[in-house]
């Protein structure tokens, strides 16, 4: 069973930048294309930014405006967000998610993902 754990969310001001980070519990995460999804209150789960497993492509969400960054770490295991100029708007729970597909491509649906974490805080005060 892969365990997927975020961290790096906070409080930040508006125009801050944070990096969120998320580990997987095994190495067979390597060929699976992975994502972050993000969730404020009284919403439904938002599509953020996607990679494939090897890192080579990358999709992104409306909510990213060109201000956001997947990237994937060559040990294939981790998987980061950078986040900048940063919104009040862009306040909510993130969660990072792989697909579980081997050598499948990010997609922006969120039931085309097995495996989720539990999310990390992201508040943006104004």
């Amino acid at each position: 069973q892969v365990q997927l754990v975020e961290s790096g969310g906070g409080l930040v001001q508006t125009g801050g930048s944070l990096t969120l980070s998320c580990i997987a519990s095994e190495r067979d995460v390597r060929p699976y294309a992975m994502a972050w999804f993000r969730q404020a209150p009284g919403k439904e789960r938002e599509f953020v930014a996607g990679i494939t497993w090897n890192g080579d492509r990358t999709i992104s969400g409306e909510s990213n405006k060109g201000r956001f960054t997947i990237s994937k770490y060559t040990n294939g295991a981790t998987l980061a967000l950078q986040l900048t100029k940063l919104e009040p708007e862009d306040t909510a729970v993130y969660y990072c998610a792989s697909r579980g597909l081997s050598y499948g491509v990010p997609v922006p649906h969120p039931q085309s993902y097995a495996y989720w974490g539990r999310g990390t805080q992201v508040t943006v005060s104004s």
